[in-house]
């Protein structure tokens, strides 16, 4: 089969490799009809996530049709469309018995595209199938479930369950990429006073109106001076860094109210300061963390009932599987591009959907 091989810092190919096949009885393998690049995978191919070796294959999203499973597996059989999630979970470790999948000792955790060969191919091999692929319904199309794969359970879980966010609160979203959109889309169930987006690119600002935000500002244009207008001075109760530098993960802990939580969801690459020496006095909560995917059934029922934008505001450009290098390509030049999300597998299509 063919898959997209990284090889080191970048570089990458697609190139062939021997095909999955079944190893371990929890397994299922799958054949993959839809896949997305997340920013994690950029962050690989920059050298950032130095446990990723040379010969994995990339890609932990994936929407496809099982094709075979070990003989333990109960929850789905071949012919089965499924969601392949982000976070593999064996269940029957401590953290995963708390529902904590992301942190699973158990050989699960976040181990595609990151310990094991991933899901930027024509088929993957999931462990522990039974909770790490979510039969889908056929109400969802691939387009909508691929995003069910990681960004919507992570923008819910890591930034708005960790943030705190309640009904009335100012809400900051730094960053309004397909994380920081997500973001913005979720902390809506929770009817939040006031939703603020933050980000240097206009369409992404636009974006983020489109998916709800009740204002926006450019990161060079002073975002910190608009909260404290809007805030009579306080601050936000909730800040959710989407980013992953330190610039950004600075500004939330400035404009994050005391009493007020600073939920980090960006892959951070680099140190950043953390200025204990302001913050230490105001009782605020930083959080960090993996997702867990514990949500992931609740948002597909959420998504096949038509209460998550998903596909038809995110999707911004679509490939053929084989043109993974091309959609690399544009999906790491977002403020050029304008891509959102891209997603590859199915009829390719030329044009492209404004951001």
């Amino acid at each position: 089969m063919k898959a997209l091989v990284f090889h080191g810092p970048g570089q990458t190919s697609w190139q062939d490799v021997p095909d999955p096949a079944v190893k371990d009885a929890a397994d299922a393998v799958v054949r993959v009809d839809a896949v997305t690049i997340c920013g994690t995978d950029l962050h690989i191919v920059k050298g950032d996530v130095p446990e990723v070796a040379p010969g994995t294959v990339l890609g932990h999203e994936a929407v496809g049709e099982v094709v075979e499973t070990g003989g333990e597996v109960r929850g789905v059989r071949p012919g089965d469309r499924v969601l392949v999630s982000c976070i593999s979970a064996c269940g029957r470790c401590g953290f995963c018995r708390e529902n904590r999948y992301g942190q699973c000792r158990g050989g699960g955790g976040w181990v595609l595209g990151h310990l094991i060969d991933g899901t930027q191919a024509e088929y993957v091999r999931v462990p522990f199938a039974d909770l790490s692929v979510h039969p889908l319904p056929a109400a969802v199309p691939g387009e909508d479930a691929v995003l069910l794969a990681d960004i919507f359970p992570t923008a819910y879980e890591v930034g708005v369950l960790n943030g705190r966010v309640r009904p009335g609160d100012t809400v900051v979203v730094v960053g309004a990429g397909p994380i920081g959109l997500a973001t913005v889309a979720t902390a809506q169930l929770f009817t939040p006073g006031r939703i603020i987006a933050v980000d240097l690119a206009e369409s992404r600002l636009e974006a983020a109106r489109r998916m709800g935000a009740d204002a926006t500002v450019n990161a060079a244009e002073d975002p910190e001076a608009l909260v404290r207008d809007l805030t009579d001075g306080l601050g936000a109760d909730a800040v959710v860094e989407a980013v992953g530098v330190p610039e950004a993960f600075e500004l939330c802990t400035r404009m994050v109210r005391p009493g007020g939580h600073v939920a980090n969801v960006g892959v951070h690459g680099k140190p950043a300061a953390l200025h204990l020496e302001d913050l230490w006095i105001k009782d605020v909560t930083i959080t960090t963390g993996l997702v867990d995917t514990h949500s992931t059934p609740l948002l597909l029922r959420m998504t096949a009932a038509g209460r998550l934008p998903a596909g038809r505001e995110l999707v911004t450009h679509r490939f053929e599987l084989g043109q993974m290098s091309e959609a690399y390509d544009v999906f790491s030049r977002a403020a050029d591009t304008g891509a959102l999300k891209v997603v590859l597998g199915g009829p390719r299509h030329d044009e492209v959907r404004a951001a």
